[in-house]
């Protein structure tokens, strides 16, 4: 007698319509049908259902042949910096940081191979690269990123490294896997990580964990500058206590907030 296979849960039309979503980026802001399609690599057919739908719900619009996201879309990640209770994290804790450094601090959390900023506070602008709520970077080129991939268990790591691209993003991005695997064993040990002109010419940041109260690395916390201003071995002497103290106190408000220590678990 032949076991019927586990029906599956997951809703398919719900992932394809997140999918033409996600097609859209400041480079893209206005797709064709067919561009959607090659994006996505769906079947035109399904693509048009899924902007029907979603322009019938008021998350995209039609302009001529091309589609464009409307700023419903930004409730989507609006509700997931809400139940975190991002305000606060920022008003309490970045800001303060960022006014002591006179450069910027954020808070990053992992997402496939990606670091995506989910809080940031600056009291200058820093270059021709500015990052905001909602910027993602590869997790290999940050430091951020560096000091998740850090947390994460060795299959997952494993997973990580199998699933990345290396590219190299300026002349001084580290791009060999041996050698990022060897870094971020170090940010493991140190409790830290540091990078300079790796992610774009210019930018020096030093980050350490956030952990929760199981000692699980959830997000990380970076203050970063310009190479004009600073270099990452002063950085490191000068900042690396501040951003421990400050990293010990958001542990502290998630066990106020617990959402942003689920949401952020990977």
């Amino acid at each position: 007698m032949k076991t019927k296979p586990a029906r599956r849960e997951a809703m398919g039309g719900l992932a394809k319509g997140l999918s033409v979503i996600r097609a859209f980026t400041r480079e893209s802001a206005a797709l064709s049908l067919s561009e959607i399609a090659a994006l996505t690599r769906m079947p035109a057919a399904t693509v048009r259902r899924c902007l029907l739908t979603l322009e019938e719900l008021g998350y995209v619009v039609r302009n001529g042949r091309q589609f464009v996201l409307r700023p419903k879309v930004l409730e989507l990640g609006g509700a997931y910096l809400e139940s975190m209770n991002i305000e606060h994290l920022t008003k309490t804790h970045l800001e303060e940081l960022a006014s002591k450094t006179g450069d910027s601090a954020a808070l990053c959390v992992l997402d496939g191979t990606d670091i995506i900023y989910v809080a940031r506070a600056s009291v200058r602008t820093l270059m021709r690269l500015e990052a905001h709520v909602g910027s993602r970077f590869p997790a290999y080129a940050t430091s951020m990123g560096r000091v998740l991939l850090a947390g994460l268990g060795a299959e997952q790591l494993k997973s990580y490294f199998s699933k990345a691209d290396f590219v190299a993003l300026t002349d001084k991005t580290v791009t060999d896997p041996d050698q990022l695997r060897q870094i971020i064993e170090e940010c493991r040990s140190n409790g830290y990580s540091a990078v300079e002109d790796e992610l774009a010419y210019g930018v020096v940041a030093l980050a350490v964990p956030v952990v929760d109260h199981r000692g699980h690395v959830v997000a990380a916390l970076n203050s970063s500058g310009h190479s004009r201003r600073t270099t990452k071995v002063k950085m490191v002497r000068e900042r690396f206590s501040m951003l421990q103290i400050v990293s010990r106190q958001i542990t502290a408000d998630l066990r106020r907030v617990p959402a942003l220590s689920l949401s952020t678990y990977l």
